[in-house]
Order: structure tokens, then C-alpha cells, then sequence
């Protein structure tokens, strides 16, 4: 069988070198402008250059998501930022607005269309496939069975556009982030890629009467669950959609990192024919360790029933430890500052850099002064025998148990 692309998402540097690490065919990113996630740390326009070098060095794709409202004051950046798109290489523009489509056109550049659009049915995907959209990203709504069809109805149509399909990651009470929540009580718009999440707090109701308040969190009925489809990722797989999207560019590095892992090993493991219910279970569990709110199986078979989440229920969570200073690669060795606590043997890290991503590992040898120690006070500079490559600058935490 050909297996779907993997899909990840890279909202800085960190999380670019993670999701490549672990296995994703492709990465979406988005500039520090026009994308749905504004409050990532997204990247510089003149980066898109170094960002497709990087993934040319190791096969892989990657996708600029300039996909956010585009208002009339926005077209002369559009121009100048699919240029640079253009002179990048990107692989595709993930987008929604007409006139970006029609500018990518003009500029040779392949086109993507963002879930933004809202596609959930045969007619219309066919119909953006007729205007030069090569692959279309369904809406969040749709169902195993109606993807199935949709992927059906374009192929017998003869067209070439393909389908993807979010896997993982967050879901939104509205309609693929068209919400006006955040654009009323804080004046940053979701439309435009700021939404600041009102919609995941506790809320005081008040009886205006007699005035009684009531905390109303116990239900959390604007905040959704987290989608996961490792439980049926077979099934995913089997309707057709080319690409597998995991969401994500305002997580974490080690989010980024373990997520796409387990996917990988998923994929692989259907195309091997040896993907179990046991495997399946195991990996799903593994997704778990990181930041999320819950699983759900989102709309993929019907509308929702357990929806809504009290809180997070990640097992692991990072806690900033210190510095890398120095790193001794003939003797895989890194000298650490502690800024900000202690540290023992048998402590788990996980350190991130720039172009170190999310790389996780348990303490087994210290020395202070060419000694060894147990424990490393902090304030101190200790040395640390480390499995993998590190760098000066590198931020290291500790990988705590919740």
C-alpha cells in the first residue's frame, strides 16, 4: 500500500527539528503574519529559504500556512509573502481567501485548501479542485464515512486532488476557529489566527435577583476535548485521505516530538499488517505522557458524545532546570548551569535548542570537579553524561511525573 503522508506541525525552529526526528513526511508552518496561529512562534519570512534548505536536506515537504481572513489592507503583504514562497520553493500554500489562491496561481505556486473553507462534501471539494487546488483539508466535522465518499467522489470524477484529514490535536467549540468570542472580550480575532481562548475558562454565572453565583466548570461547555484517532487510525487510513495532519503549532517541542512518533510507528505498522488493537492501545498511551485536554474521537463517527473536558490530563509536564554551556563531543559530555533547582542521578531531562528538539533522556553519571556526584546543588555548574548531541545555549528541564 502507499501510506498517507504525516503531516506535523512546526511553530518554531525546536519543534521543526522534532517533528523531522521523529519520522514526519512534511511540516506546515506559518510566517509571523496571516496564519491561523498568530501566538506561535512561527518564523521570519526571510527564514522560508533556510526552512526548505533544511528540509530538502532530509526529503522532506513543507507547507506555509497563509491561511487567516484576508482583508483588503492585507493584499500587498500577501504579494510580498507568497513571493518569497515562491523564491523558497515552498512545496504547497495552505489557504482559504480567493485572492491568495489566485495570487498562489499567478505565482506557479500549488495550492492547499485550509479546513478553514469548511469542505464537506464531494460537490464542493470537486469545485475547488476546478478553480487549481491540488489537495484539500476537510472539514473537522466530517465523518469516517463521509470522507470515504468524498475521497471516492474525486477519484471517479478523475481528479487529482487529494485529501487530508487532522488526526490529532485541538478542537474548537466553533466551526474551524470561526468564532467571535475572542475578537469581543479581548479584541484579538480567531479569524485572523489570535484567539486567546476565552472559550477554555470557568465562567461565574449570577442570579441577577438575589444575587447567588454559581461556578460553571465542573462541564467546561465551550472547551472541547483533544481529537486522537490512534484508536481507529486503520480506519482513517482506509478512506483514502492521502495526508494524516497532526495540529499543534503552539505546543511544545517534546509535544511535537512524541506525537509524531506514535503516528509514525502507527503508519508503519498498518502498512506492515501488524498494527493491533494491543499496539494501538500502547501507542495511544504513549500519546498521553504530553499536553492534552482529554481524548475524544471528535466527529469521525457522528456527532460527538463525550465532548467537553475539565481541565488538562497530561502525565508529564517540563519544568525548567538550567543551561547547556558547554558540550564535550568526544566524550558525550555536557557541562549544565542549574539556574533553578537541583539535580540527582536518576533524574529525567529533556532539553531543547534550537536545532535540538526535545531530546529526552535520564541522568546515570555526574561530576563536579572531575568527580562524581549524586546530586548537583543548584547555582552550580555540573558535567553530564549525555546520550545524545547537545549545544551551548540548549534549555534544559526536568521531564516530571504529574
Amino acid at each position: 500500500m502507499k501510506k498517507p503522508e504525516l503531516l506535523s506541525p512546526a511553530g518554531d525552529w525546536p519543534s521543526l527539528h522534532a517533528a523531522l526526528d521523529s519520522g514526519a513526511d512534511s511540516v506546515y508552518f506559518g510566517c509571523r503574519d496571516l496564519n491561523m496561529r498568530h501566538t506561535a512562534g512561527n518564523f521570519d519570512v526571510l527564514e522560508l529559504k533556510k526552512i526548505m534548505a533544511v528540509l530538502r536536506e532530509r526529503g522532506k515537504r513543507g507547507y506555509l500556512t497563509l491561511n487567516t481572513l484576508i482583508s483588503e489592507p492585507d493584499l500587498p503583504r500577501v504579494e510580498r509573502m507568497l513571493a518569497e514562497a515562491q523564491a523558497a520553493k515552498v512545496d504547497a500554500v495552505i489557504l482559504w481567501d480567493m485572492a491568495v489562491l489566485v495570487l498562489a496561481k499567478r505565482l506557479g505556486l500549488t495550492a492547499h485548501l485550509s479546513t478553514q473553507a469548511s469542505v464537506a462534501n464531494a460537490a464542493a471539494a470537486k469545485a475547488y479542485a476546478d478553480l487549481g487546488v491540488s489537495r484539500i483539508i476537510l472539514a473537522r466535522e466530517c465523518a469516517l464515512t463521509e470522507i470515504a465518499a468524498i475521497a471516492r467522489g474525486l477519484k471517479e470524477s478523475g481528479s487529482p486532488c487529494a485529501i487530508e484529514v487532522f488526526i490529532h490535536g485541538a478542537m474548537c467549540v466553533s466551526v474551524s476557529g470561526r468564532c467571535f468570542l475572542s475578537q469581543y472580550t479581548h479584541d484579538c480575532s480567531a479569524n485572523e489566527g489570535r484567539c486567546v481562548q476565552p472559550c477554555r475558562r470557568e465562567y461565574l454565572i449570577r442570579d441577577v435577583e438575589d444575587g447567588q453565583e454559581f461556578v460553571v466548570g465542573s462541564n467546561y461547555i465551550l472547551s472541547p476535548k483533544d481529537l486522537c484517532a490512534m484508536d481507529f487510525v486503520d480506519q482513517v487510513i482506509a478512506t483514502g485521505a492521502a495526508a494524516l495532519k497532526i495540529e499543534g503549532r503552539m505546543r511544545s517541542p517534546e509535544y511535537v516530538k512524541v506525537v509524531t512518533a506514535g503516528y509514525r510507528a502507527a503508519i508503519d505498522a498498518y502498512a506492515a499488517g501488524t498494527l493491533t488493537a494491543a499496539k494501538k492501545q500502547a501507542l495511544r498511551e504513549q500519546l498521553s505522557v504530553v499536553y492534552n485536554r482529554g481524548f475524544s474521537t471528535g466527529f469521525y463517527f457522528g456527532r460527538p458524545r463525550d465532548w467537553v473536558t475539565p481541565g488538562l490530563e497530561h502525565s508529564r509536564r517540563k519544568v525548567y532546570l538550567g543551561d547547556v554551556v558547554r558540550y564535550f563531543a568526544k566524550i558525550g559530555v555536557a557541562e549544565i548551569r542549574l539556574r533553578n533547582g537541583d539535580l540527582k542521578i536518576g533524574e529525567e531531562l529533556v532539553v531543547i535548542g534550537k536545532t535540538t528538539a526535545a531530546e529526552m533522556f535520564t541522568v546515570t553519571e555526574m561530576q563536579i570537579n572531575h568527580q562524581p556526584v549524586a546530586e548537583a546543588r543548584r547555582g552550580s555548574p555540573v558535567a553530564v553524561k549525555v546520550p545524545i548531541v547537545l549545544r551551548p545555549g540548549d534549555k534544559v528541564y526536568y521531564w516530571k511525573k504529574i
